[in-house]
Formats: structure tokens, C-alpha cells, sequence
């Protein structure tokens, strides 16, 4: 083969390529400014849209449009305006836009007189949520869950068809599709198909019951990481354990639930969790279908928070996740402990930063709050220090004799508790370990066996 023939062959192999990828959907965002139950209308705007347009990039949609639409009033029939409307269906016509992503809850009435106005598909922002959830979930639970969120949500709309059924890209289908011209979704096979998730799901909550079951007689606590989408919790999980749970600077990297074991300075066990990150505005029954995942949230012996801290609204978004875990009851009297992870210290202000070092080492705050850096590893060692602390508050320390013959005692001891001292003296062993009351009662009736 001459070399003009392997040029030719190589820029046919490129067409190919070329013609087998698809561009990308032109998109616009529009961020309703809207008095809200949960005071929406004081979040940031500027925040809300960089959040909205960060949603919307995490599915590679070209946004070619992007702005913030304060409201003086609900409009019923549209929501925003008719004058905004108007004007950004003239903008959606001139930038050749496909797509327009309200950031809101949308009624199906709503997004079908926005669809007609435009001339364009429109979806809500828990239409958006679920797109991209669609794409992400990776394990057979994560797919189930998403798709019994997606169903409820498709139920109460005019939703043209199971597109996602045809899985011929990420997603669920609300964005088009292969199949975006079929009848109306039948509602019975709807329902059919949403029992059956749920009894599914239910398994899974039975087996994860029964690995909570198993740690729990192996005296392994568990860890917790939550936190708003993008804070961190990843890099943070991937530093602590060793992994390599995917961590990018993108909304929802983390959908499917990772769990590692890892070993604290004390020289306790324990398991720690990566969980999916919250969002403002996060639906009802999307939290409702994630809820088998959510559990080893609820079940946890220690939450920790992980916070943005350098990101402008970090307090609101603290809010949301605080709100999201009072809706699961993680946050109740008597459950798990919780603290914050002050995380991405590195990219503070020298001044910003100091001034929270120095609120973070005195005060109410102390013992509650750790700055860290994930990125770096700064921090971590004390936050790693404070998680053995709060994991092991509830034990006693025992002063124990075993002879040093018996190395399976003493390997359990070194298991399930904290060994503080060892004084070996001829055949004994003398410990002072702690343990808490469950790890105590086992080391009695190993005693009477």
C-alpha cells in the first residue's frame, strides 16, 4: 500500500469516527428566581445558575443560553412570564437550540405550554437530575433505583415513550430519543413494572440488612460520607482507603454506593461508605427510591459532612443536606454522631482560611468541625484521629490478663477493641483495652467458654 493509500484509508477511518458521534444537544438554562417553601428566592442567584449550568454540562449538553429569570409571580400556565417567554423564544430560535432546561418544578401542564411556546423539549430540573443519574449509575441497584424515581416521575406526565428502555445511550429518555414518537406510556405496564422494582429493591435492602448484621457482630463500625453533590466526598473516600472510586470536578461523579474497610491510627477497623451527593431541591421520591442505598446512611455510626467550604454558598448547601437527612431520620435523637469535614481548605483566601482554622481549633466548634484539604491530604490525619475518638467514645477500658499461649484471644482483643497498654510479665500478657459494651459482653462469654 502506497502512501496516499494509507492517508485515504486513515481519513475514512477518521470520517467513520466523525460520523458515528453524535454533537451535542444545544441547550439552554433558565433559572426561575422564585419564592419557594423553603426560601429558594435567598439562595444566591448567581450560585444557582452556575449550579443549574454545571447540571446540565455533567451530560455534555452545549449550553448556549444561560440566565437568571427573577419573578415578581408564579404565571400558572408557564410559570415564568409571558414577556419571557417572548424573548427567550426568539434567543432559542437564533442560537438553534434543541433543549431548554427550566430549573424548577414543573407541572405537566407547564412543560407542555413551554414546549408548544418554544418549539423545543423542556424539562424540569428533576427531569434533569434523573437524565443524568440515568447515565451514571453503573451497578444493576444503582439502575434499579434510578429507573423506579424515573417511572414515578414519568407516571403523572404525557411522556411519549420508554425511551429508556432502549438504553442506546445514557439516560432516561427525557431528553428524546430513539423512540420519542411512539403512543403515550402505558400506565398499567408502568405500575407493573415499578412493583416489580420494588420488590427487587426490597432484597436489597434485606441483603444489606444482613452485611450490616455481620459487621456489626464483628464489631465494625460505620462511616458515613455525605454531602452536597461535588464537595469532595469522593477524593476524600479515595484518600482514606485507598480506592479509586471516580472523583472529577463534575455534578454527580458518584452515583453507585463504593464501601471499604479501612484502619484508623487507633488501630480500630472500620468501614467507610461513599454515598450520592445531595442537591437543593433534591425530590421527594427521588430520596423515597434511593432509600435502600441511603440506609447505611441511617444506619451509620458516625456521619460525616463533607463541605465545600470554599464554594460561595456553602452554608445554604449545608442546609440542604441537613434537610435531606432529617427526611431520612439520620439526624433523630439518639442516632448516629455527626461532624464536618471543612474540605478544599487549599483554595481558600490566606486570611479566609486562618480565620477558620482558628474558629475550627476553640470554642463550640471544637471537636466538631475539621479542615481539611482532600486534594492534599492536609487535615486528614486529624479527621482520621477525631473518627477513631467518636467511634470509641462509648467504650471502658478493662484491665485484662491472657496468657501469652493464648494468641487468639489476644488477636481478638487487638480486633475488636483498643489496646491503650501492655505490660507482659513470664506467661501473661496484662492489657488495659477498651471496648464498648457489645465487644465486652463477647469477651465475657469467650472467658466462660
Amino acid at each position: 500500500m502506497n502512501e496516499s493509500d494509507e492517508r485515504s484509508g486513515s481519513e475514512k477511518r477518521r470520517g467513520a469516527t466523525l460520523e458515528t458521534q453524535k454533537p451535542a444537544t444545544a441547550a439552554a438554562v433558565l433559572c426561575p428566581f422564585v419564592p419557594g417553601p423553603r426560601g429558594r428566592d435567598e439562595r444566591d442567584s448567581d450560585a444557582m445558575l452556575e449550579e443549574a449550568v454545571g447540571l446540565a454540562r455533567a451530560i455534555d449538553l452545549d449550553v448556549r443560553l444561560a440566565e437568571v429569570v427573577p419573578l415578581r409571580r408564579l404565571t400558572p400556565a408557564t410559570l415564568i412570564g409571558k414577556g419571557v417567554v417572548e424573548r427567550t423564544r426568539g434567543a432559542i430560535e437564533d442560537l438553534g437550540i434543541g433543549l431548554v432546561i427550566v430549573d424548577d418544578r414543573l407541572t405537566p401542564v407547564q412543560q407542555r405550554n413551554l414546549e408548544k411556546a418554544f418549539n423545543a423539549k423542556v424539562i424540569d430540573r428533576t427531569g434533569l437530575i434523573l437524565e443524568i443519574f440515568g447515565a451514571r449509575a453503573r451497578t444493576h441497584e444503582g439502575r434499579l433505583q434510578v429507573e423506579l424515581a424515573a417511572l414515578d416521575y414519568q407516571r403523572g406526565r404525557l411522556v411519549r415513550s420508554w425511551t429508556h428502555l432502549e438504553r442506546q445511550r445514557g439516560g432516561f429518555g427525557f431528553l428524546g430519543g430513539p423512540g420519542e414518537s411512539q403512543i403515550e406510556i402505558d400506565r398499567r405496564l408502568i405500575g407493573e413494572r415499578i412493583v416489580k422494582i420494588k420488590r427487587d429493591l426490597e432484597s436489597v435492602r434485606r441483603t444489606r440488612a444482613v452485611n450490616r448484621a455481620g459487621r456489626k457482630r464483628a464489631n465494625l463500625p460505620t462511616v458515613a460520607l455525605v454531602g452536597y453533590t461535588n464537595a469532595g466526598k469522593s477524593t476524600l473516600f479515595n484518600r482514606l482507603s485507598g480506592a479509586a472510586v471516580m472523583a472529577k470536578d463534575l455534578l454527580f461523579a458518584t452515583l453507585d454506593p463504593t464501601m471499604r474497610s479501612i484502619k484508623l491510627p487507633n488501630g480500630r477497623g472500620c468501614v467507610i461508605s461513599d454515598t450520592v451527593g445531595f442537591v437543593s431541591d433534591l425530590p421527594t421520591h427521588l430520596v423515597a427510591a434511593f432509600r435502600a442505598t441511603l440506609e447505611e446512611v441511617i444506619e451509620a455510626d458516625l456521619i460525616v459532612h463533607v463541605r465545600d467550604i470554599s464554594h460561595p454558598d456553602s452554608e445554604t448547601q449545608k442546609e440542604d443536606v441537613e434537610h435531606v437527612l432529617h427526611e431520612l431520620g439520620a439526624l433523630e435523637a439518639g442516632g448516629a454522631v455527626f461532624i464536618e469535614a471543612l474540605n478544599k481548605i487549599d483554595l481558600l483566601p490566606p486570611e479566609t482560611r486562618q480565620t477558620l482554622m482558628t474558629r475550627a481549633s476553640a470554642g463550640s466548634e471544637r471537636a466538631r468541625h475539621y479542615p481539611i484539604s482532600a486534594q492534599t491530604g492536609e487535615g486528614v490525619d486529624q479527621l482520621l484521629e477525631a473518627i477513631g475518638a467518636f467511634l470509641t467514645r462509648n467504650e471502658t477500658a478493662r484491665e485484662i490478663s491472657v496468657p501469652l499461649s493464648d494468641g487468639a484471644t489476644l488477636a481478638w482483643l487487638y480486633r475488636h477493641g483498643e489496646v491503650r497498654s501492655r505490660h507482659d510479665e513470664g506467661e501473661i500478657a496484662r492489657l488495659v483495652v477498651a471496648l464498648d459494651a457489645t465487644a465486652s459482653a463477647q469477651f465475657d462469654r469467650r472467658l466462660v467458654r
